[in-house]
């Protein structure tokens, strides 16, 4: 479904991402996690296409898409949940949501009943202002803002930063739902001990590189650990 190949990224003459090659099948769930300043926001936005990249670099079902704008890879159904939410604060909560939908418009199991029927509180609070909202609420209208555009691929950011852990266990309840639709997460997470409780692959990032890729029950708390911070205690 999305693949990197050799993924650089940089800031100016700061270089973030060295060579990454990470794949994300369909339907799965893939953990990106590391230390803060490891690269994984700037994956997320190379991949979104905030960053852009050669072409070959990031493969969608098996095209080019590197190159792309952000308009274009989430018309290709590539959504992002990003981090700080970066709701549009002019607006209501309906509105936030609906405008989720307006880059793509893709027949799906997404709507805003659909959404509302997963974060009921939105519905309640439909004609609020969305930065009225608590935090975790305000995390619920980000992610059904992407999930209107009924994405193929839905990248999360840090989707728990900042929240108490009832309401991280209220937005993580959703990801079973999400999933069941058929559409693929990749979930940038610090918490390691959430990230592999939910993901079905996991790698980590280290200073712009891969230190280590696999599957949650394959990896050991020494190899993680290691991987992490560089050393093993």
């Amino acid at each position: 479904m999305l693949q990197t190949q050799g993924l650089t990224a940089s800031y100016g003459q700061f270089k973030a991402l060295f060579g990454i090659d990470i794949r994300v099948d369909a339907g799965e769930c893939v953990a990106i996690i590391g230390a803060n300043g490891a690269g994984k926001t700037t994956l997320m936005r190379a991949i979104a296409g905030v960053l852009r990249n050669a072409p070959e670099m990031i493969l969608h079902r098996g095209e080019p898409i590197g190159d792309m704008a952000a308009d274009r890879v989430m018309r290709r159904g590539i959504a992002m949940v990003p981090e700080g939410r970066r709701l549009f604060p002019s607006l209501t909560v309906e509105e936030n949501l609906l405008i989720g939908g307006q880059v793509r418009r893709a027949a799906g199991p997404w709507d805003l009943a659909a959404v509302h029927r997963l974060f009921p509180i939105l519905k309640e609070r439909r004609s609020n202002p969305a930065t009225a909202l608590s935090g975790g609420q305000q995390q619920m209208v980000a992610i059904g803002r992407a999930l209107m555009s009924n994405p193929e691929v839905l990248l999360c950011d840090e989707i728990s930063l900042g929240l108490a852990p009832v309401v991280i266990r209220d937005i993580y309840a959703a990801l079973p739902a999400i999933r069941a639709t058929g559409a693929a997460v990749v979930l940038v997470e610090q918490d390691i001990a959430r990230a592999l409780a939910v993901a079905d692959r996991v790698y980590c990032l280290m200073e712009g590189r891969v230190t280590l890729e696999g599957r949650p029950r394959e990896l050991t708390r020494e190899a993680i650990h290691a991987a992490y911070f560089g050393a093993l205690a």
